[in-house]
């Protein structure tokens, strides 16, 4: 049998079970204990209730929080952009064609150093508090490189997507639809038993709506469930075809129209924010209050990629949201972990419930609130992550 260990002495547990604790959405409880048995949560409530375990953990009157759920980001890749950012941060406004820059350092890079490359943000996003991601391709744009990169992401998360169509690989800049038949045909066939997901950068200067269309229906085929970059830098199709075409994710959805807003609260899509794009490009913040009030399902991830959202901080996203989004601080922790798990349409993930993999962040604090009270200020002290403290 597996070994079961109690923590205990928890001052506040945020379990996102709405039977638990408060009756919240957070499912807060005071005061708690949790027990793990193998890598499996097995028990939760009151720490004067808690079953007897094999070992016993005190967590010292800290509060308990999910792990964060990072549903989007683009760790395979090589170089950075530093000197871009410097330009944007003196004037230069953000464009999707930055992208070209970073495709080309991808392309030279070994898979030695993609993988260190990658293995490098991840351990630095589990010691914020990380335990679930997702990430994509994208910055090959050509089959060879575009297959490799799933390769070696998919060696550390189940949660993989293609995203061929990040923008016209410059191989094809004068031939764009060319290189739709690319991403569909040849390209695809190589990448689809690497990945769970295919997505689109659905926006001027890289896929349009049709393009989009045809991208996301092709991988369906495959196999592939659909996410998509919508709405992110201008009003555009990208909403209304991830809601039509059931896409997980509809991400940065930043540039809505009332219709868009209604077609997420009334379809399965969830609307994933990323406030770290819109403080390193110095663009427009999401309005989440305006979703959330909707009915929309919102999650928040950090979007960590080497050019416009150099973060791989749960954390700091969340100090965005409520400083500038509209969110409370209960609504954005668990837009960054059920939230999530939603996005990636997992119900294992994100919450402390009997059942759910125990991926626990003790907190060097006494509330959750804490993350938004004291943005910049390190406060995950301990992570576990499949009953194992790891952090």
């Amino acid at each position: 049998m597996p070994r079961t260990t109690l923590i205990t002495n928890i001052a506040s547990l945020v379990t996102n079970d709405p039977a638990q604790g408060d009756g919240g959405p957070l499912g807060l409880m005071t005061d708690a204990a949790v027990v793990v048995e193998g890598e499996t949560v097995a028990w939760v409530g009151p720490a004067a209730k808690a079953p007897s375990a094999d070992e016993t953990y005190d967590a010292a009157g800290r509060a308990a929080i999910p792990g964060f759920v990072d549903s989007h980001s683009h760790l395979v890749f090589a170089g950075d952009r530093t000197q871009e950012f410097n330009a944007r941060m003196s004037g230069r406004a953000y464009e999707a064609g930055g992208i070209r820059t970073t495709v080309a350092a991808t392309r030279a890079a070994t898979d030695a150093e993609l993988e260190a490359n990658l293995t490098h943000y991840l351990e630095e996003a589990l010691r914020q508090g990380t335990t679930t991601f997702e990430t994509k391709s994208g910055y090959g744009l050509n089959t060879q490189d575009e297959s490799r990169a799933l390769r070696i992401a998919a060696r550390h998360t189940d949660e993989v997507t293609f995203l061929g169509a990040h923008i016209v690989s410059p191989d094809y800049a004068e031939d764009p639809a060319a290189y739709v038949d690319l991403v569909t045909g040849e390209m695809l066939d190589a990448c689809a038993p690497h990945a769970r997901w295919i997505d689109v950068f659905c926006e001027k200067g890289a896929f349009d709506g049709d393009q989009a269309r045809a991208i996301l229906t092709a991988g369906k085929a495959k196999g592939l469930h659909p996410r998509i970059h919508a709405n992110q830098l201008s009003y555009g199709p990208g909403v209304q075809l991830a809601v039509e075409l059931d896409a997980a994710s509809a991400d940065h959805c930043t540039h809505l129209t009332d219709a868009d807003v209604d077609a997420l609260a009334q379809g399965n899509t969830v609307a994933t924010l990323l406030p770290g794009a819109e403080f390193s490009t110095r663009a427009e913040w999401p309005d989440a209050r305006r979703l959330l009030d909707a009915g929309a399902t919102v999650a928040l991830s950090t979007d960590c990629n080497p050019g416009s959202s150099f973060t791989s901080s749960v954390p700091f996203c969340i100090a965005l949201a409520v400083r500038d989004m509209g969110m409370t601080p209960d609504e954005a922790v668990w837009s960054a972990t059920a939230g999530g798990a939603a996005a990636l349409r997992r119900d294992d993930v994100g919450r402390v419930t009997v059942g759910a993999r125990a991926d626990l962040a003790l907190l060097n604090a006494p509330s959750h609130v804490h993350l938004a009270y004291r943005p910049g200020v390190p406060l995950v002290g301990e992570v576990w992550r499949r009953g194992a403290r790891v952090a």
